[in-house]
């Protein structure tokens, strides 16, 4: 899956599907799709991710807490 970096609006491969939509984990392996060769992976933090549309992850992909106010009632 490519998703793409806020900060530079580079392509990042992600590496590992299962890391993404592990909501505990705050980061996920990948690496840059640029240039002729393939680059390394290395981490990139879910928080300055997005899908290619421009759209922000969805909440329970990063927040461990997205559904506790459901708990309160």
């Amino acid at each position: 899956m490519f998703l793409k970096e806020k900060n530079n609006g580079h392509l990042v491969e992600i590496l590992s599907i299962t890391e993404l939509f592990d909501l505990y984990q705050q980061e996920v392996v990948g690496r840059y799709h640029y240039g002729e060769e393939v680059q390394d992976p290395e981490k990139f933090s879910k928080q300055n991710l997005i899908f290619q549309s421009g759209e922000t992850l969805p909440r329970c992909w990063v927040d461990p807490h997205y559904r506790d106010a459901e708990l309160k009632r």
